[in-house]
Order: structure tokens, then C-alpha cells, then sequence
């Protein structure tokens, strides 16, 4: 069975940059279509970036996050740049089919 375990989490000041990361096992990574999502204290779960045959970026973080991934490591990343105080949340892997989440990366930018 497919696991999805993310990593690269933290407190971060306002402008600072990460990089997260989510590890999945199982031999076929490559075919599948996998994205980001978080979700602030008190909001819903938001998308943030999706990427399979084409990659798309939500507009809140566009041109500051960007989604990429290596399938020889079977590893998914989200690279967060410029962050402000409202990107703080818990950010999860998401595999689109056959719908699988991570436990998720807490994600805290402080003024």
C-alpha cells in the first residue's frame, strides 16, 4: 500500500523560503498525478499546486511556490518562497487517484 510522508516543515520568518518534501513508497510513483494542499487553524483545506501531465499553481501563491518532482527518488516537493504570515498552516501530499493524503507538515511564518 502506498504511503505518502511529508517533511521540511517549520517555523520560518516572513520572507523566508523551505522546502518541503513528501517521500512516497511503491514502484510506480511516476504514473501518478500528485499535488499540495494545506490548511490554516481554522480554515477549510485549500489546494496549493497539483502536478501530472501538466503542473498548476493556485493563485494565492503563484510565482512564490512552485511543485516539482523526482521519480527516480519518489519524492514530490513544494518549494515556498517569500512566505507571509498567511501561508502558515499544515501542507499535505495528496495523491489524486487512488486518493491517498499524508499526515501533513506543520508550516509556521512569524512576523
Amino acid at each position: 500500500q502506498v504511503q505518502l510522508v511529508e517533511s521540511g516543515g517549520g517555523l520560518v520568518q516572513a520572507g523566508g523560503s523551505l522546502k518541503l518534501s513528501c517521500a512516497a513508497s511503491g514502484r510506480t510513483f511516476s504514473h501518478y498525478d500528485l499535488g499540495w494542499y494545506r490548511q490554516a487553524p481554522g480554515k477549510e483545506r485549500e489546494f496549493v499546486a497539483h502536478i501530472g501531465g501538466t503542473t498548476y499553481i493556485a493563485d494565492s501563491v503563484r510565482g512564490r511556490f512552485a511543485i516539482s518532482r523526482d521519480n527516480a527518488k519518489n519524492t514530490l516537493y513544494l518549494r515556498v518562497n517569500s512566505l507571509r504570515l498567511e501561508d502558515t498552516g499544515v501542507y499535505y501530499c495528496h495523491r489524486l487517484l487512488p486518493p491517498i493524503w499524508g499526515q501533513g507538515t506543520r508550516v509556521t511564518v512569524s512576523a
